[in-house]
This record gives structure tokens, sequence and C-alpha cells, in this order.
């Protein structure tokens, strides 16, 4: 018989989990839930001859010291996004299978970029502070539909192709920049592979859902942003470090950009004298865009998913490997 143990904090597991999925568990195996602290001892003691463990946010790595105490570990399911935070060498060797809920997360952020897609495009921020001034504004100059536009896509992870997903439910042209993409994976998805420079010249809406990793670092920036068209789009639901803010604003300020939709800052939260907040076309949240409230209980049914099947001998949807480490955020 399987032993599940929920290794993650009370706060974590309910926010993440509901009965129903809790239940679902236990069809599976006996159920060990955390009821203390995320500290190694306590942790040493709820995995304690496990078969599963299940982690989330706020849990740290399951090293050599832990493994100790669960020598028939087979499967660590994240109920959370990126599995940095809980793997280790120690884990890789032992062939533990890893599954995490980017996935489920990023369905979410796909979702709020086809939303500031919609929005911006169709011009409502600027038609919105219209309304309120009393304005009846009779201009369509600026509204545009989705159809015969260039969308380009920096990422083609697992946001980045579901937002492209979404995004052929309508006539646009679709481009992919990500250098771990091929040519031909890229057109099972719907898209074109280009350089980064092609998109930026070519596309009127960017999103972004590339990781936050070195290479990607400022790679929107004073010389990029040049590149693009002047009255384009950019939506950014993916990490702040990818843009040079201060580029950003320097380029908006001088007229380019009809929105540049931001949900994700660095730092966040975005001082209270960061320049972008001045720019009316600036359209910024607060790293709302993954899945929040009532979405994040699709978490806890995704790892009752994946858990099922693994077990199963079927292949997981969101399995992590350590090679795959390298280009995840």
């Amino acid at each position: 018989m399987e032993k599940i143990a929920l290794i993650m904090g009370g706060g974590s597991r309910n926010m993440v989990f509901n009965e129903k999925s809790l239940k679902r568990l236990e069809k599976i195996g006996e159920v060990v839930l955390n009821n203390g602290g995320t500290d190694k001892e306590n942790i040493k003691k709820v995995i304690k001859g496990a078969t599963i463990a299940v982690t989330s946010w706020g849990n740290t790595a399951i090293d050599q010291e832990i493994l100790a105490e669960c020598p028939d570990l087979k499967i660590v399911a994240h109920a959370a996004g990126s599995v940095k935070p809980v793997v280790s060498d120690d884990l890789w060797a032992k062939g533990v299978r890893v599954v995490s809920s980017a996935c489920v997360l990023s369905m979410g952020v796909s979702e709020t970029a086809v939303g500031f897609t919609i929005s911006a495009s169709k011009n409502f921020y600027a038609l919105n502070d219209a309304m309120h001034a009393g304005e009846w504004p009779a201009e369509r100059e600026n509204i545009k539909d989705l159809y015969d536009l260039t969308v380009g896509v920096v990422g083609g992870g697992w946001a980045g192709r579901h937002y492209i997903e979404l995004m052929r439910a309508y006539s646009v042209n679709i481009l992919l920049y990500d250098p771990y993409v091929s040519e031909e994976q890229a057109a099972e998805l719907g898209a074109k592979k280009v350089s980064f420079e092609e998109l930026l010249k070519e596309s009127d809406i960017v999103s972004i859902h590339a990781p936050s990793i070195p290479e990607t670092y400022h790679m929107f920036n004073k010389d990029t942003l040049k590149l693009m068209k002047k009255d384009a789009v950019l939506i950014n639901t993916a990490r702040g470090s990818l843009i040079d803010e201060q580029a950003l604003y320097e380029f908006m300020k001088a007229g380019n950009l009809k929105y540049a939709c931001l949900d994700v800052f660095d730092p966040e939260p975005p001082k209270a004298d960061n320049p972008l907040r001045t720019l009316k076309n600036c359209i910024m949240t607060p790293h709302l865009a993954g899945q929040a409230n009532n979405g994040l209980k699709k978490i806890g049914q995704h790892v009752c998913e994946e858990i099922e099947r693994l077990l199963a001998g079927q292949q997981p949807i969101c399995e992590v490997t350590k090679e795959m480490l390298a280009t995840m955020a």
C-alpha cells in the first residue's frame, strides 16, 4: 500500500487541496498530513516510510538526510511551480520521479495574457478613461480585432504553449522564439519559429513567457525594444527580470508602444517612484496572473491525477527531469 506524505505546511495544503482531492488521495493510499512546521526535523517525522511525497511552497530540498527516512520513496509531486527548492542531487540519484504543478499555474498565466491581448488590442484602457471623463469616443482607429495581426510568443514552455493554443482560436499569425523548440515542434503548436529579432520586428503583440535565467536577463532592453513596432503591445506575465524597466520607461516616454501590460516586476513590489507608474499606457497588475483563490484548488486535483498516472505506468503531463532545470525559472 502506498504511503503519501503531504509534507507541505498546513497553510499551503489548505490553499491547494480541498476535501474532494484529499479523499481522492486516501483512495490511493495512507495519507499523512504535516500539522507542524516545514523544518527538517519535522519533515523527517512526517515523511518516514513514505513512497510518495507531496511538497509545495515553503518546502526545502529533500536531501540525503531526509531520504534516509523514506528509502522506498518513488514520487515527489510538487503542488506549486518551480521544483528547484525541493529537489536535490540525492533525489535525482535515487531515481525519484518528480512532477510539478507549473503547468496548472501556467494556465492562469496564459489566460491572463490573452485577457491583456484582447483588452489592449480593443484599446479598452484608454476608452475607459475617456468614458469616465464624460466622453463618448467616436475614434475607432486604435481599436483592433484579433484578425490578421501577428502575435509573437517569447518562450515555448507550458505557459507559452497554452497561450498559443488559446490564440489559435483567432485569425492571427503566431511567431515563436524559443531556442529549445525546433521548427517542427513550433509548427505542431501552430506557430512559426523565428529569431528574437524577427519576432520583435514583425509582431503587433508580443507576449513574454520565458523563464528567468541568466540568458533571458533584460532581454528586452534599449537595443531590442527599438526593434518593435511603434504601436505594438508588449505583455509580460513571466518574470520582471526579463525587462529593463528603465529602458522600457524611456522607450514608452518617447511615444513608443500602444501598451505595455505588466503583471511582474523587478523588484516586487515595484518601488513607489517607479517611473512606469506615471505612464497611462503602462497597465500594471500585482503578479496575479497565476491561479488565484478558487483556481488554486486545481493544483490539488492535478497532483492526484499525476500520482494516479504514474502509479498506472502512464506518462505524467508535467514531469520534470534534472536536465530540464537549466531552462526553467
